[in-house]
């Protein structure tokens, strides 16, 4: 099943379930595929590597937005980012654990043959390929370099 007819079913029933709250955030979601799908050209469905993109890309914005309110004092803007970002949650893959991620990076380094930290770039290319969606760049590029210090 695609993001889309599970976006659909959620909104159905966020609408006979009277959730404010998961209507805003799925048809947020709604709109942002529907402007995906029509910016690209293509009439198909998006893929889903995009689909996982475009759900990343979002938590990410209502994470930062959420930084900013807390740290201005704006707790009733800031409750309603978490919120989002909990509904957001429920469609992206689990994240993995920093141990999980450490493992995840050191078997990635072996299959490179990364050394040093100029090996950086070799690293983190296949980093962000294989660990897309289930774990965050910044986290990513922050194990990469410990463990090539």
């Amino acid at each position: 099943m695609s993001l889309e007819a599970k976006i659909m079913e959620r909104l159905k029933d966020a609408m006979r379930a009277k959730d404010e709250v998961a209507l805003r955030t799925l048809r947020a979601i709604k709109a942002a595929i529907l402007v995906e799908q029509t910016a690209s050209g293509a009439k198909e469905a998006l893929s889903e590597a995009d689909e996982l993109k475009l759900l990343t890309k979002m938590a990410k914005q209502r994470k930062d937005s959420l930084e900013i309110f807390n740290q201005q004092g704006r707790a009733d803007l800031a409750a309603k980012e978490s919120e989002e970002i909990e509904i957001i949650n429920q469609f992206l893959p689990a994240q993995l654990t920093e141990a999980e991620l450490e493992a995840a990076i050191k078997d990635i380094i072996s299959q490179v043959g990364a050394t040093t930290p100029a090996d950086l770039g070799k690293v983190m290319g296949p980093a962000n390929k294989s660990l897309a969606g289930k774990a965050d760049g910044k986290a990513v590029a922050e194990m990469v370099k410990k463990l090539l210090a």
